[in-house]
């Protein structure tokens, strides 16, 4: 099984275009069009995308991931090189949500898009699952 898209609603389509093309550079856009007034557009490879629609209202709070309200606190992607991804993010002036973890199998890190939404980045230094996996040896 694997993630064939996931649809996010955003305010601003262009922004988190930018986004995207500044994590994934691959990304290229698959469709660009209209559904019921409003723009959604398919960004992402041959494989798997991001499908971003137009808000057609504005949020009556702000989301704040990991605050208990029900919504998606983060969505999560594996990547051969997490470091580069934080370069190019950092330098485009993108905020990071958690410092870098450190485990002896994974490397995560977690930044902001423009909506507030909260992306994880995982790059993994073992294919046993036993040890990608670990959950007794904590994060620091």
């Amino acid at each position: 099984m694997k993630l064939e898209h996931a649809n996010i609603c955003v305010t601003d389509i262009d922004r988190m275009i930018g986004f995207l093309k500044t994590t994934f550079p691959e990304f290229i856009i698959r469709h660009d069009g209209n559904s019921k007034g409003r723009r959604w557009v398919h960004i992402g490879t041959d494989k798997t995308y991001i499908a971003l629609q137009e808000a057609s209202a504005e949020r009556d709070t702000t989301w704040v991931p990991y605050s208990g309200v029900p919504g998606i606190n983060h969505l999560a992607y594996e990547v051969d090189d997490v470091d580069s991804i934080r370069e190019r993010l950092l330098k485009a002036g993108y905020r990071e949500s958690t410092v870098p973890n450190k485990h002896p199998y994974r490397k995560r890190i977690y930044f902001y898009d423009p909506e507030g939404n909260d992306w994880e980045f995982i790059q993994y230094y073992s294919d046993d699952p036993k040890k990608r996996n670990d959950y007794d040896i904590v994060d620091s």
